[in-house]
């Protein structure tokens, strides 16, 4: 560059390298052009944090071809849009991980699951990038899981100088400006540019990876926390118009006040009762029946902790005793037959007093009630790969009824 200062940054070179990635990804060219460069001597190449500053090294720039620039630009985007600093923060939490040794391992697999089909195409493959191949693992996977599958030693000591920011893992470094700092993104205008990223490849994937295609599916139709949507049912059903209702003379209705000499009672909500039915059928595992009962506790905690208001009903093809909760500790999964949970839903609105919420944990391996019980209905259906009967191999189970409410437990 012209009558530029030793050492200063060479922007021309950089840009141009991010005009290259924008030609060889078109589908990233809003991410590319969202990040804002800072010049910083501190970062070894090419760094990110979570507020979409890229920072750079003068140096790495002078000596770093055009072409494998625009893959270093490509690569640190790539660590933005995949969350990779949210992702690394649950992660840490989840398994205890901290600590420099730590963070060198979660860029060494946040990288292994961008690097893997990341290059080609016109992207030109940088000096020194760090893949599942050369730690002798297969591509394809997830950050998570990669972490799962490798520890340092002699095949990463060559990747001690890795070090992609904070937006990897994160950990906020010396060079960053920070949440306050200029020309940072926030939580809508991040949310804005993936939700882009990702409308283009849906709608014209070209030469997009098969990495980039699952992403953007993601992106539009994230995971559901399964356990959340699971309560947030429940506590919806307890709550909703005419659950829980009664009339009390505990406490006189303010109306007695118009008419003297009667005493009107007041509508008080009363607590509302659940009724779990858990399908103990031979299709369903010992794993997802103590996975229900762990269900149990949560939906007990959705309604308040009153133990005494929730009761179990185990139920294959012939509903068994409703259990109380208050002995939770010896409910009985009594079961292992075929399914029939209709004679569930039959016993819950028969035992003791109606319950407000009947809830089914089940694989779905059922027939259902013709008609709708006199109270709501939440479905947790376990995940199955494919339903089948071995008498019958055309067997299609049928779906739960449009009268509940339905949550993908897992």
């Amino acid at each position: 560059m012209t009558g530029e200062a030793p050492g200063a940054l060479d922007l021309d070179k950089l840009f141009a390298a991010r005009l290259h990635a924008a030609r060889a990804r078109p589908y990233l060219a809003t991410a590319l052009f969202a990040l804002h460069t800072v010049e910083s001597r501190r970062v070894p190449t090419m760094a990110v944090d979570r507020h979409w500053r890229c920072y750079v090294s003068p140096a790495f720039v002078d000596r770093t071809p055009v072409e494998e620039l625009a893959g270093v630009w490509v690569h640190e985007v790539s660590h933005l849009l995949r969350d990779h600093h949210g992702r690394g923060d649950r992660v840490a939490r989840e398994r205890g991980l901290h600590g420099p040794g730590e963070r060198l391992r979660m860029n060494i697999a946040a990288d292994c699951e961008i690097n893997d089909d990341a290059f080609g195409d016109g992207l030109v493959r940088p000096e020194g990038v760090v893949d599942p191949v050369s730690l002798g693992l297969s591509e394809g996977q997830l950050m998570e899981d990669y972490l799962r599958q490798f520890t340092l030693g002699p095949r990463t000591q060559h990747m001690a100088w890795l070090d992609c920011g904070s937006g990897v893992d994160g950990v906020e470094r010396e060079w960053d400006l920070g949440e306050d700092g200029a020309h940072g993104l926030g939580d809508q205008e991040r949310d804005a540019v993936r939700f882009r990223v990702a409308q283009g490849i849906r709608g014209r994937p070209g030469n997009a990876s098969k990495g980039w295609k699952r992403w953007a599916e993601e992106a539009f139709h994230p995971p559901q926390p399964w356990r959340e949507l699971l309560g947030a049912a429940v506590r919806s059903a307890v709550s909703g118009s005419g659950a829980g209702e009664d009339y009390s003379y505990g406490r006189p209705s303010r109306r007695s006040a118009g008419l003297p000499g009667a005493v009107l009672p007041s509508l008080r909500r009363r607590p509302p009762r659940v009724c779990v039915v858990i399908d103990t059928s031979a299709s369903v595992s010992d794993a997802e029946l103590g996975g229900a009962l762990l269900e149990v506790a949560a939906i007990t905690r959705a309604v308040g902790g009153r133990r005494d208001l929730v009761t179990v009903v185990a139920c294959d093809a012939a509903a068994r005793i409703a259990h109380p909760l208050c002995r939770g500790e010896g409910i009985a999964l009594v079961g292992g037959g075929g399914t029939d949970l209709r004679t569930g839903f039959a016993k819950a609105l028969r035992a003791g007093a109606r319950p407000d919420v009947i809830v089914v944990l089940t694989d779905g391996q059922t027939p259902w009630p013709s008609t709708r019980p006199p109270c709501r209905t939440v479905v947790g259906l376990f995940p199955r790969q494919g339903l089948w009967d071995e008498d019958d191999p055309d067997y299609v189970p049928d779906s739960p009824p449009s009268w509940a409410r339905v949550v993908a437990i897992g």
